[in-house]
């Protein structure tokens, strides 16, 4: 993810349909650092993965922290069936990071809290604006262009 600034309005490409997946983790106790350290490692190898694997559906992510105890990565998918593959796929960082995870989630007394949410936006069903931005979010993920090609307004950028 770029850090030259973009001047003006942009968006981001659009024309594709794109699943979108938000992944954290709560630290509830900050002293039981076995609870969620192993969770808070994880993700970071589960992303270099994903993104060196060109032909996995993974557009892009942003990590995001809401606060102390909040750790969260937005994340941007081609599609919902390849989110899924990858989650599932015996050979990927995914399935024994989650086996993982839920051995220590039962023994950790609510140390360590984890929540996802995974929303499949149609193609036309989403729009962005980023002023004076670096590439950022979806523009990031997939590509940024001035808003001129897609609409000057929200309503033309949506086609619903």
């Amino acid at each position: 993810m770029g850090r030259r600034i973009i001047e003006g309005r942009m968006t981001a490409a659009g024309g594709q349909g794109v699943t979108v997946f938000l992944i954290g983790m709560r630290i509830n106790s900050f002293l039981r650092l076995r609870s969620w350290w192993p969770v808070f490692t994880a993700m970071p190898k589960m992303l270099r993965e994903l993104s060196r694997d060109k032909g996995s559906g993974f557009l892009g992510y942003r990590l995001l922290f809401g606060g102390p105890r909040l750790i969260y990565v937005v994340q941007y998918w081609a599609s919902h069936e390849q989110l899924l593959a990858y989650a599932s796929a015996p050979d990927k960082q995914h399935r024994p990071a989650w086996a993982a995870f839920n051995r220590r989630l039962r023994a950790g007394k609510g140390r360590v809290g984890f929540w996802h949410e995974t929303y499949v936006v149609p193609a036309g069903a989403h729009e962005a604006v980023y002023v004076n931005m670096p590439a950022f979010g979806l523009g990031a993920a997939t590509e940024v262009v001035p808003v001129a090609r897609r609409g000057e307004g929200a309503a033309e950028r949506l086609s619903l």
